[in-house]
């Protein structure tokens, strides 16, 4: 689907607040109310829009000590792949894990509430995974830019 000006503004206000109504969108994007009630609906059936989530702030659920950590396989084989990326999606501490290139196989993004639980986790979660080789850890000290905005 071709998206046109008029979308991505509307995609831009969704991402910036997804409680913002379609009478208030309608009067920024100068549309009537079923005109952008039907893009966005359109724009859902596309999977353009695929969620509506409510964002936490990480300090206030106690969740603030942010990791990345880098893990490498023993062995780059199909079997300890899908084993790990099967049970690295029950681990709920790890909210983000992408396959990537180079010295390592993984990098997980995790929340957790200080560095004893992260420890915990890393002993009795993550490194009891069969097929793990190494893992790194690196400590975010500061959060300079976080955002959900894709399209704008």
């Amino acid at each position: 689907m071709k998206l046109d000006t008029i979308d991505r503004q509307l995609l831009t206000y969704l991402q910036k607040d997804a409680k913002k109504t379609t009478k208030e969108l309608a009067l920024v994007l100068d549309l009537s109310n079923t005109a952008v009630y039907e893009r966005i609906k359109k724009l859902e059936r596309q999977k353009i829009i695929t969620n509506y989530v409510a964002l936490i702030d990480k300090e206030k659920v106690e969740k603030s000590f942010m990791v990345l950590c880098q893990v490498k396989l023993s062995q780059h084989v199909k079997n300890n792949i899908v084993q790990f990326e099967r049970e690295v999606l029950k681990l709920e501490e790890v909210l983000e894990c992408y396959h990537i290139s180079g010295d390592y196989d993984y990098i997980l993004k995790i929340l957790i509430k200080n560095m004893d639980a992260y420890r915990k986790f890393l002993i009795e979660k993550l490194t009891v995974i069969s097929g793990i080789g190494s893992t790194q850890s690196m400590f975010v000290i500061k959060e300079v830019k976080n955002t959900t905005l894709i399209v704008s």
